[in-house]
């Protein structure tokens, strides 16, 4: 019998789901249901009795401590899939030196994620900011400092770091509006990649220097934590501007906000940030080129439908011994 820990939301959605791939695949499975009750924790012998788990989208955040409770404490785990992309948490680490596969929903969020990139990027390109400015004011400004319009977004050069689902969505539609979309990355160039060109990690501060855009879209790694320091934002021409969609830790956020303040870059779209929630006196908050959401790109009503969908389709695999989809590694 395997034992699959599962919160009592996901049993009451998904549970005929499950037990539909479990009889497709003939896997003997029975339900560990996380308590209804936050506080209550499980006992040693239902502990023992879990090989699976499902980090639904339902439990976090409220119910996060909980789960993970009950994960850790499980001794004979073998695979947990997670509602999120990243695995940069503490906690994974620490299931992963056990031995626990652990498998994300990449690619779930990367629509509404990109087309919130896109949002911000369509929004600096714009002038919108300084228009809703205005707006607030009640006063009619048609114009631009100096009689100087907005450049056409066509033909400007992005550089898109990282191109997973998110990254390659967002090169796809950039290039549908016009840009000159150039990616970096560590695997090789595929047939399919949305991209004008591809260069490897080594080339990025390189290609800086023709960034009108910079694009962020790597997972937090040792490799990838303050990747864009005060050195790399000093090789972006002046003018450019940054979308990060990755993590705070990514960019060293106050090296930004100094190149934000004396006009070196011309705006930033910022949805993390290196402590969350962003402190009350950042001075991202009031920079008039600065749009600010609250890590929350990813929201979407179909994400639960296509997390659930990556989850049913590994349980499956699992189950079959085959390869599972989205594996992260130590």
């Amino acid at each position: 019998m395997t034992g699959l820990l599962l919160s009592p939301a996901a049993l009451e959605a998904y549970g005929d789901e499950i037990a539909s791939v479990a009889a497709d695949t003939r896997l003997s499975l029975a339900i560990v249901p996380l308590p209804v009750d936050p506080n209550d924790r499980l006992g040693a012998a239902e502990l023992a009795g879990i090989d699976l788990a499902y980090f639904s989208a339902d439990v976090f955040p409220e119910r996060s401590r909980q789960f993970f409770a009950a994960a850790q404490g499980a001794p004979n785990l073998r695979w947990m899939q997670l509602q999120n992309v990243g695995v940069d948490e503490p906690v994974f680490g620490r299931l992963l030196a056990k031995g626990v596969r652990l498998t994300t929903s990449a690619g779930a969020t990367a629509e509404p994620i990109a087309q919130t990139a896109i949002a911000g990027v369509l929004a600096l390109a714009r002038d919108l900011p300084r228009l809703a400015q205005a707006q607030r004011r009640r006063v009619w400004e048609p114009g631009w400092e100096e009689d100087v319009p907005p450049r056409d977004l066509r033909g400007q050069t992005m550089v898109v770091v990282g191109l997973g689902a998110i990254g390659s969505e967002i090169a796809r539609i950039a290039r549908v509006l016009g840009l000159h979309v150039v990616g970096v990355r560590r695997s090789p160039a595929r047939p399919d990649d949305p991209v004008d060109e591809l260069h490897p990690p080594a080339a990025l501060h390189a290609l800086l220097p023709q960034a009108d855009w910079l694009v962020l879209a790597v997972p937090l790694t040792e490799d990838t934590r303050g990747l864009i320091d005060a050195r790399a934002i000093a090789l972006l021409p002046d003018g450019a501007r940054v979308v990060n969609i990755a993590r705070g830790a990514v960019i060293e956020e106050d090296a930004l906000i100094t190149a934000l303040e004396d006009g070196q870059l011309a705006g930033a779209y910022l949805d993390v940030f290196e402590v969350e929630p962003l402190p009350a006196d950042s001075p991202l908050w009031a920079l008039p080129n600065v749009i600010v959401t609250p890590h929350n790109s990813s929201a979407a009503r179909g994400n639960v439908a296509r997390i659930t969908a990556i989850f049913l389709d590994n349980l499956g695999r699992w189950a079959r011994g085959e390869a599972l989809r989205n594996e992260a590694r130590a």
